[in-house]
């Protein structure tokens, strides 16, 4: 395997039949339009959208594509959408994805990220279509002992909070169908990535930093940020999707290219959440304010970097996006939606812009 740069070309996704579970979702919408810009035959799995409202309604991007309405631990109804729409390139997104929740529900957290993972590598290994899978995770995945360690792809994986320890599994999962299934040079190609704190417009989830920015700015209110010295390696929604199409497009041609990655950004990207509430009420503007209030809620780590070295010399990596500029365009997108303004339009604005600024470099 040789080093490349990372210089994706969205042409090579033309006519391929892509599968994303979780497309309803925050990032997967953003995926699902990006591949269908790129021209692909995209198909989508997942339950209604998390959210009311949610980007994925928002966008009307569901008229486009194959829209399957379904459990990821519903296996008979997956293995049919895979028998019937025989994909060439599989994203799983589908998961449980919010620390408190986990707490919550712990059960269905474990059922959806673990066993969700089990049900789609299982359609995989019995599939005579797939070529290329990416399973995308978290930076939470690792042993956290809040030291402010960068943590590299060959430190143990060990997350404290069910959501987190269910995505360490789901990790696991991925690592013993490598071996037991996929390790041969004929098998399909099989990656994960654990990816940063994503922020990007039509992000509405609960008990999340920025999505709280934007609630707290259009109602005029101030923010509440629970733990201001948390540190996290924040980055905007494109540049994880950017890399893990390129690891889809690489591996697909490559098998050599297959492995795990850490997907984040650089080391001076990683933020406090007050320093990032900071930086997006002066970009906000009217006043806007944040004030630290802890909820007494339950256990979250205080510290996560990544180390992201291995995806910089195996695909010549750079971050185009930094905080600053992924601050930026999130708001740009909040006041197209609070103007009722087209949002999927400052989607493609902002892809178009991304796409443009990455060619450059």
């Amino acid at each position: 395997m040789e080093s490349v740069g990372l210089m994706l070309d969205l042409s090579f996704y033309k006519n391929k039949k892509v599968l994303v579970t979780g497309h309803t979702g925050f990032k997967g919408t953003w995926l699902t339009e990006i591949l269908l810009k790129a021209g692909a035959k995209v198909t989508g799995y997942s339950l209604e959208a998390p959210t009311s409202p949610s980007l994925f309604e928002l966008s009307g991007i569901e008229k486009d594509i194959r829209s399957v309405i379904g459990d990821i631990r519903d296996y008979g109804r997956l293995k049919k959408t895979f028998e019937e729409e025989k994909p060439e390139i599989v994203f799983h997104l589908a998961a449980q994805p919010i620390v408190r929740t986990s707490y919550e529900e712990p059960r269905e957290t474990f059922e959806t990220n673990v066993m969700g993972t089990v049900n789609v590598l299982e359609c995989v290994r019995n599939s005579d279509s797939v070529r290329s899978f990416l399973n995308v995770t978290t930076d939470k995945v690792y042993l956290n002992r809040d030291d402010d360690t960068a943590f590299r792809e060959d430190m143990p994986l060990d997350g404290y909070d069910p959501y987190s320890n269910s995505k360490s599994c789901s990790e696991l999962v991925t690592h013993s169908y490598f071996k037991s299934f996929f390790n041969s040079p004929e098998a399909t190609a099989v990656s994960t990535a654990r990816a940063g704190n994503v922020i990007g417009g039509g992000d509405f989830a609960r008990d999340r930093l920025v999505p709280d920015c934007v609630r707290a700015a259009m109602s005029n209110s101030e923010i509440i940020i629970r733990n201001p010295h948390a540190t996290r390696p924040f980055q905007h929604v494109l540049e994880p999707l950017w890399v893990y199409l390129e690891i889809a497009q690489k591996q697909y041609m490559d098998k050599s290219f297959a492995g795990w990655y850490n997907v984040g950004p650089d080391l001076s990207d990683s933020k406090s959440a007050g320093d990032l509430a900071a930086m997006f009420c002066e970009a906000w503007g009217e006043g806007l304010k944040w004030i630290d209030k802890s909820d007494g809620g339950p256990h979250e780590a205080a510290f996560l970097r990544l180390d992201c070295t291995k995806i910089k010399e195996t695909f010549g990596w750079k971050s185009i996006w930094h905080i600053e500029r992924a601050i930026r365009e999130t708001v740009e997108w909040s006041r197209v939606y609070a103007a009722a303004g087209d949002v999927r339009a400052e989607m493609d604005r902002e892809i178009k812009a991304y796409e443009d600024d990455a060619a450059n470099m």
